[in-house]
């Protein structure tokens, strides 16, 4: 099986994942200099954003760029829904002393205007959760040489990212933080976790496996690569990377050792995993009154304001997998080369 550092151009075998709102082109260019693939979430960006962080990227490292995209067919929302979600949390608005705002999606999948910024800057990398986007779109992008990879939550999944020729799958596991890429069904009795995946993957499909969630350190790597994967994809562990965005609540939650990660719906429609707060526990994890991803999110945003502002996460969404061990307040390249240390020449 082809070893990612030889299909990307890197040196270690080692990918940072995408995390939207916690991280932008600094992280990426730290991990890409330190020989990993340094990625950019680009699903909470405008074109122009992207754009410009492209730019900060491309002046500051010549090494190979994972750029992210989601690839979601929005489900249509009634008002009745949006109402009843609102309805849902009228008790918070009036706890915190604020109005509830118009339903907004926030996150845009795939389209004409990204495939120009990647027509511009042609990454060579660009990958995609919640499946692929139209075989026009996705023509756009592999025209410009990128390799193109998605995430895969279950063998069917990855069987079906095969069939439609990507270059390499993301096995995404259980454990892992913030959204799962799951996009064939909604079942989510159908996710299983790492381990479980990965080698059923690498049975399964002729294209390179990279192994996601719960992997956190030298020896997780190593037990990833000797089940059949051609790297590791790894997000929680740069959470308190220096170069990460992530908010002081956020780090905070992440350092307590007396939080847990749980599955939840009510951040923005969609299955995620996340520390758990007092919106997880009180309206879910998982609830049957939000909207479809990803129209539950404007609703919270002013409780998530004004929670914050008072210095309390209670309505934030505080992403991170099941395993945290790794985390350190360190640099994001120190860490990468600490993490890839059997793999440096």
């Amino acid at each position: 099986m082809t070893d990612i550092r030889n299909l990307f151009g890197i040196d270690l075998p080692v990918i940072q994942a995408p995390m939207a709102g916690v991280q932008g082109s600094a992280l990426a260019i730290s991990v890409c200099n330190a020989g990993g693939l340094g990625s950019l979430p680009c699903a909470m960006l405008t074109p122009e954003t992207i754009d410009a962080e492209l730019a900060v990227i491309r002046a500051a490292t010549d090494r190979p760029v994972n750029v992210n995209f989601f690839a979601h067919d929005p489900l249509p929302v009634t008002e009745q829904q949006l109402q009843r979600w609102q309805q849902r949390l009228q008790p918070y608005y009036q706890e915190l002393n604020v109005e509830p705002v118009a339903a907004a999606g926030g996150r845009a999948p795939f389209n004409a205007d990204h495939a120009a910024v990647i027509e511009k800057y042609r990454p060579e990398v660009v990958s995609f959760h919640f499946g692929l986007p139209d075989v026009d779109l996705l023509s756009r992008v592999r025209a410009t040489g990128a390799k193109v990879i998605a995430s895969a939550t279950t063998f069917e999944e990855g069987r079906w990212l095969a069939d439609k020729g990507v270059d390499a799958i993301i096995a995404q596991g259980l454990e892992a933080g913030g959204h799962r890429g799951i996009f064939l069904t909604r079942d989510m009795n159908t996710q299983s976790g790492t381990f479980a995946l990965l080698p059923q993957l690498v049975a399964e499909v002729d294209v390179p496996v990279i192994a996601a969630g719960g992997i956190c350190d030298q020896a997780g790597i190593r037990a990833a690569m000797q089940l059949g994967a051609a790297g590791v994809q790894l997000g929680t562990v740069y959470l308190l990377c220096d170069q990460a965005q992530t908010s002081t609540l956020h780090r905070q939650a992440l350092q307590d050792q007396n939080t847990y990660t749980a599955l939840t719906n009510v951040f923005s429609g969609g299955p995620a995993r996340g520390i758990i707060n007092r919106a997880m526990q009180e309206l879910g994890p998982i609830s049957q009154d939000a909207p479809p991803f990803p129209m539950a999110t404007a609703a919270l945003a002013p409780l998530r304001s004004a929670a914050e502002a008072i210095g309390n996460a209670d309505f934030s969404p505080l992403w991170a997998g099941q395993n945290r061990s790794g985390c350190r307040l360190i640099d994001a390249g120190v860490l990468t080369r600490e993490l890839a240390a059997d793999y440096i020449a």
